[in-house]
Parts: structure tokens; C-alpha cells; sequence
């Protein structure tokens, strides 16, 4: 049913997803294409720098990619101001088994479930891809801007003095040591990934927050690993340049929309 160049009209409702530990009702924004499906299914995980933003963050993208005939669920993550690491990766952990349950609801097939990450939720995404537990394999994972290094990230931060980045990695990270333990990079270095499902990376040529060297390293130890890792660099654009609509933004679609359909047309 996903059709890259489809426009379906879409229809979004609000579902409550999980209460975290901090008694926060955590939401769903469900997208649902128009017909009966079965229409395959993403998850999305917001970005935020792990201590702001919700499920409305990256409403444009999930919308477009709803309309080519894709069941589309953005949850909302605990912040790193109500608990820190790993509070959000359990999150998005709770949000793969409750799509592979719920999906039938929308007329959606989670049988080769993706999940797509933006910044500080593709720091989640490829850590839940890398080490699944039961129940939560996953077909592909694409991001955007991902925090691929956040130890990597921090020191960025350091090194240009921005204090909100500094500090919302020294919130989340309690302990400190967890910014190692909760790494994509050193899980790869380590050679502890489980998993290395398809990945996508669309990052930003001119991103001062996440540098491109960083997911250069990444993709190669991924690939490295066994792993098929795109990478698409989008010259002249910064960190969250999909924030305006744009060339580079419409083209950001198309890549990812291009992406999910060579992933569901694979076999098995």
C-alpha cells in the first residue's frame, strides 16, 4: 500500500500511550491514512536535545510520509528533567510493543516496523534497533541529525560553549558514565550491538551540534558491523533544517520516503 509519490488525505487522533514513572500521561499522535490498508507502520521518536519537545515535533515529516499510504505513531518520550537515561529509551522500547499490538486498531501492519528518530530520539531509536529485547525487533530505522556519539556531542558542545546543550547532556546522562554505557558509537566499538537492522542517516552538511565527521564514523563502524548504513548529507543545511519548509526539506522527504519503500519491498 506505501506509495512513495502518493497524497492520501490523512486523519490524526490523540491516544493516551503510557503513564511514566513521574505519573505524566504520555500521548500518541496517530496518522492514518485514508482506506482500509493494511498500511504499513512507523513509529516516530521526537527529538529535543532529550529534555524538551513532544509528539507534535515533527509533525510536517510524519504527515507527509502518512500521506503516501503509512501508518504513522509519534509518542512522546520522558523528559531528562522527570528521570534520566535510560527513562526514554524504555519509552520508546514500551512504544515498539504497543505498535506491534495496537496497529490492527488503525488498519495498520506492523509485521516489518520501522521507526523513524530525530536528534536526540535517533540517539534512542539506534539504541532500541542495536538491542532489541524480545518482541522488539525492528525491519529498518532512519534518522535525522541523529546523536550517533552524544559523548562525541558533548564535547562539540564544550568546544563552541553552548550551555543548553551542555547541560541537557549532563541531565540526562546521571550517572555521567551512562553517556559511555547508553553510546551508539561505543556499542559498536564494544561490539555489543544485537542487531544492526538498515539504517538511514540524513544529516545536515553544515550541523555545528551533531558534525558530519561524527556520523561518518558511525556509518562506517555500522557497516563495519554488518550493517547497511545510508548516509545522506544535505550540503548548506544546520542541525534541524527541516524546520522550514524548503528544497532541502521537500528532498528530506523523498529520501525517506525512498528509503521505507526498498525496505518494505525487501523479502522476508
Amino acid at each position: 500500500m506505501f506509495d512513495p509519490g502518493a497524497k492520501l488525505e490523512v486523519a490524526v487522533s490523540e491516544v493516551p500511550f503510557r503513564r511514566n514513572a513521574q505519573g505524566r500521561q504520555l500521548m500518541a499522535r496517530v496518522y492514518k491514512p485514508a482506506g482500509k490498508g493494511p498500511f504499513p507502520t512507523l513509529l516516530d521518536l521526537h527529538g529535543g536535545a532529550w529534555y524538551r519537545k513532544d509528539r507534535t515535533a515533527n509533525e510536517p515529516m510524519d504527515r507527509a510520509v502518512a500521506a503516501s499510504g503509512m501508518l504513522v505513531a509519534a509518542i512522546d518520550l520522558t523528559l531528562a528533567g522527570e528521570a534520566p537515561y535510560p527513562a526514554s529509551v524504555d519509552d520508546a522500547r514500551h512504544g515498539v510493543r504497543w505498535l506491534k499490538d495496537t496497529a490492527r486498531e488503525w488498519h495498520g501492519d506492523a509485521s516489518k516496523l520501522g521507526v523513524l528518530g530525530s536528534s536526540s530520539g535517533g540517539h534512542v531509536a539506534q539504541l532500541i534497533a542495536m538491542q532489541p529485547r524480545p518482541g522488539e525487533a525492528l525491519a529498518y530505522v532512519a534518522t535525522r541529525s541523529p546523536i550517533s556519539d552524544p559523548h562525541a556531542r558533548w564535547q562539540q558542545a564544550e568546544k563552541t560553549k553552548r550551555e543548553h546543550l551542555i547541560e541537557a547532556s549532563k541531565t540526562y546522562f546521571r550517572p555521567w558514565e551512562t553517556i559511555l554505557a547508553g553510546n551508539p558509537q561505543k556499542i559498536l566499538e564494544r561490539r555489543e550491538a544485537r542487531a544492526v537492522p538498515p539504517m538511514l542517516i540524513m544529516q545536515g552538511g553544515l550541523d555545528e551540534n551533531v558534525l558530519p565527521a561524527i556520523q561518518e564514523k558511525f556509518a562506517a563502524a555500522y557497516r563495519a558491523a554488518g550493517g547497511e548504513c545510508e548516509l545522506v548529507v544535505f550540503d548548506g543545511c544546520e542541525h534541524e533544517w527541516i524546520a522550514k519548509p524548503g528544497p532541502q526539506t521537500e528532498r528530506a522527504y523523498d529520501v525517506l520516503k525512498a528509503f521505507i519503500a526498498r525496505q518494505l519491498g525487501k523479502r522476508g
